[in-house]
């Protein structure tokens, strides 16, 4: 949804750096750009006037002109400048003091509500909670029987009473759930309530009605952030009738401009606490206003990749891997087996892409990454599982006949069979050095990054000869000297003795004596 504004605001840091210095008509020059950047993202015109005023003025300031870096400097202000009109800090949920904690979701039809009560019910499942949806909205066609499908899918409880179709009082039901809950010990209701396709008297009237009924603890306003400016309007005109603590963006995943993320905050005074990113239901989380900055100008989001990577790996079978990649056997204990099991504990993590688009610098290689076949992550688990077991744990008795096989089980060709092998076993010595403290392969020399202490052999540094004077005069009477120093050797015995001297009567002295025993 940012690429476009990314590379944008890329292009406009590009131009900044190298310079001493910047001067006004460089700092004019790149608030003009930025400028340009966000209206081409829709974002609203308000917004765009208060960040650029406070971004040239912060430009201005002592902070860039006595900085080494000017050009950091002002990346560093966009970044900070960001992170306020996307709402400065984290915005928590706030759960009631006495259970259950009522959270209404409002919003206009189409905007996702339905869906986004099922991820909000699996995200607060895995934060402990116990949630009940309650489907409040009996006007759209089929509306409840969705809520109960997605409930299912999501492993959490639903309330629904009514059948819907036009049947049935919301406010009714809205109400009742509050009782159902507290007998049934859940602590946290979720009310998907009606939408529309524009703001309405009715729709207002209904969602203050319910408000009214159920007292709740958060009102979130779901958006959806592809229909640009007029999120912003629809925010207005809602927060003005009714009411509302947070806002939840939903299709961020969308390729359309993302102005009305950057705009919203800013122009209703109510942060964005939630995102939904795609389609699945574990596509949902908090919304972090740094994070989602840091994205935009490319400075990557690894705090999100690392949340993402301790919900899904286990500690413990992590330790196992890596100890039998530091085995004394040279990591041979780690098998295909093994390789298959990692491979799905990051496939669990997500898209491989969204994965690769949460490193920092990574949107240089954009086109690469949207490029990514994600099916080759299920070709090579068919490979792996058309072998035999012993096949997988001994990947070196795969033969000719054996390759024929597999690739004729799994419905690849045979090269593809023996590239994966190949590629398991660098991988694996890889990686084996790596754990035993190698470091990378092929580095040495660095601490880290290759062979640390004794794992090289200490090169013997080469003498240089006796360099020679350039003046002719002196250069000869050294060479007259060396001449001299030969012959007395040569007429010495077979130590080097002087001359008349015999080395078989030769005695060390008493001081040596002692310590040659």
């Amino acid at each position: 949804m940012f690429d476009t504004l990314s590379d944008r605001l890329a292009a406009t840091f590009k131009n900044l750096r190298g310079k001493g210095r910047l001067s006004e008509a460089d700092i004019d020059a790149t608030a003009r750009e930025i400028r340009i950047a966000l209206l081409e993202a829709d974002v609203a015109l308000p917004v765009v006037r208060s960040f650029i005023a406070n971004v040239k003025e912060r430009a201005r300031g002592v902070e860039v002109s006595q900085a080494l870096n000017p050009a950091q400097q002002v990346v560093k202000i966009v970044n900070e400048e960001l992170v306020s009109i996307l709402g400065g800090e984290t915005r928590r949920l706030r759960f009631a003091k006495t259970a259950p904690t009522v959270i209404m979701l409002a919003g206009l039809q189409g905007a996702g509500k339905t869906t986004l009560a099922g991820k909000l019910g699996v995200w607060l499942k895995g934060q402990g909670h116990s949630p009940l949806l309650v489907a409040c909205d009996l006007q759209r066609p089929n509306a409840v029987n969705q809520l109960s499908v997605v409930a299912d899918r999501a492993g959490v409880a639903v309330y629904a009473p009514e059948p819907g179709n036009g049947v049935g009082d919301p406010v009714k039901v809205a109400k009742d759930s509050i009782e159902f809950a507290r007998t049934k010990q859940y602590d946290v209701v979720v009310v998907d309530t009606a939408g529309r396709l524009g703001i309405d008297q009715e729709l207002m009237q209904q969602a203050a009605d319910i408000r009214d009924a159920v007292s709740p603890d958060e009102i979130l306003f779901v958006v959806d952030a592809m229909i640009g400016q007029d999120a912003v309007n629809t925010a207005e005109a809602f927060r003005d009738g009714v009411g509302f603590d947070g806002v939840v963006l939903s299709k961020l995943d969308g390729d359309a401009r993302g102005g009305a993320a950057l705009s919203i905050a800013h122009v209703t005074g109510k942060q964005i606490m939630f995102a939904s990113n795609g389609e699945k239901l574990e596509d949902f989380d908090a919304f972090h206003p740094d994070r989602m900055a840091s994205r935009i100008l490319d400075m990557g989001d690894l705090l999100t990749l690392i949340e993402q990577a301790e919900k899904t790996f286990s500690q413990e079978e992590a330790a196992q891997m890596a100890s039998k990649l530091a085995s004394s056997k040279g990591g041979k204990d780690f098998t295909l087996d093994d390789f298959l099991a990692q491979m799905e504990q990051v496939r669990k993590m997500g898209s491989i892409s969204k994965l690769l688009g949460m490193l920092p610098g990574m949107g240089q290689i954009k086109d690469q990454i949207n490029n990514i076949d994600e099916r080759d992550v299920d070709r090579t688990a068919a490979i792996i599982k058309s072998m035999t077991p012993k096949e997988r744990a001994e990947p070196t008795i795969i033969n000719g006949s054996r390759r024929a096989r597999i690739a004729k089980g799994s419905g690849v060709e045979v090269s593809a069979v023996k590239n994966l092998v190949e590629r398991f076993f660098e991988a694996r010595k890889m990686m084996s050095k790596m754990a035993q403290g190698g470091g990378m392969p092929g580095m040495p020399g660095m601490p880290g990054m290759g062979g640390g202490p004794g794992r090289q052999k200490k090169q013997v540094k080469q003498a240089k000869g006796k360099r020679k004077s350039g003046n002719p005069m002196k250069r000869k009477a050294e060479e007259a000297a060396e001449a001299a120093r030969r012959e007395q050797a040569a007429q010495g015995g077979a130590l080097g003795l002087p001359a008349g001297q015999d080395d078989k009567n030769f005695e060390l002295p008493d001081e040596f004596k002692k310590f040659m025993g």
